[in-house]
């Protein structure tokens, strides 16, 4: 069994069905990233993997426990941040992270202090939680999910508010802590999820609509393969024309930035190389194109991109 098995949960609320028979499973030392738009259901998904809300239907476990039945147990090996990181304003990062040592049982600073470096706190520890920037509240936060150090993490938004610099920490702190536990990242951002995660499970309306890789979700949605040349020395109609009439390319379709991109029934790299140095051109580029997850996101939920616009949680 993986190290986070959902089967078949469905949730409702007075009037609306927030998930419906949702299904999938994340490996141990897997990093996986939902994404889906606004009031798709992925933060009822995560505050049930939590044990925070009781599902309507259908069994999640986590490590083999299940979050109903076995919610201490849960909850002992999760870390969990929510979008808006749950601090208390008047405590300072010092104070508050003291506290939920306690709370969890962790004895000892070694693991506080290594939290507090990892997250980049140690220059506002002594200062009110309320008075930092949403930053570094959302830095304490991460700080408080990984304090003990559980073996699974999730996370709800975990850079809203940062700056590109410190995006860019917290993600190398996801990929090291990715490494030997198992992370369930919740994002708006599909570069943050491209750049982190191992697997993509996207969600709309409360259903699973695909999972797997960028490249494996992208396979599915292709009709045939894609390739994209960039020529010199003709314009860029005479180039598609002639390659238009090799058997296997289907079309040849102009791109913003000058190249072609063919969609063919069968590998034609060798037939567009000899064709172009036939007609005495320069080849300057020839190469597989795929799919970006923005397009197949675009394409599975014909939604704007995460991110194009403010988020309004539920999500």
């Amino acid at each position: 069994m993986g190290a986070v098995q959902v089967d078949g949960i469905t949730k409702d609320y007075p009037g609306v069905r927030a998930l419906d028979g949702v299904s999938f499973g994340v490996e141990r030392g897997e990093i996986v990233g939902l994404l889906g738009p606004n009031g798709a259901g992925k933060t009822t998904l995560l505050k049930i993997l939590t044990g925070a809300l009781a599902p309507t239907a259908g069994r999640a476990s986590l490590d083999g426990f299940d979050v109903v039945t076995d919610s201490l147990e849960v909850r002992r090996r999760l870390g969990y941040l929510p979008e808006n990181a749950p601090v208390y304003p008047e405590m300072t990062p010092r104070e508050y992270l003291a506290f939920m040592a306690a709370v969890r049982r962790v004895s000892g600073t070694t693991d506080r202090d290594r939290a507090i470096e990892r997250c980049g706190i140690g220059d506002v520890l002594d200062r009110p939680i309320g008075q930092l920037s949403k930053g570094y509240r959302q830095r304490v936060g991460l700080a408080q999910a990984i304090l003990h150090w559980p073996p699974i993490l999730l996370l709800d938004e975990p850079t809203s508010g940062l700056d590109p610099q410190q995006i860019a920490e917290i993600r190398a702190l996801i990929l090291e802590l990715g490494r030997q536990r198992t992370v369930i990242l919740s994002s708006h951002i599909l570069a943050e999820v491209e750049a982190t995660c191992d697997r993509v499970v996207i969600i709309e309306g409360g259903h699973i609509r695909a999972g797997g890789t960028a490249a494996e979700l992208a396979a599915r949605l292709e009709h045939g393969s894609r390739l994209r040349v960039v020529v010199e020395g003709a314009p860029a109609d005479q180039v598609a024309e002639a390659l238009t009439a090799l058997d296997g390319v289907d079309t040849a379709e102009p791109t913003a930035d000058g190249a072609l991109l063919l969609t063919t029934r069968r590998d034609v790299r060798a037939d567009v190389f000899g064709r172009i140095v036939d007609r005495g051109w320069t080849l300057l580029e020839l190469r597989a194109d795929r799919l970006s997850l923005e397009s197949v996101y675009l394409t599975l939920t014909g939604a704007a991109p995460p991110g194009a616009a403010g988020t309004g949680e539920e999500s």
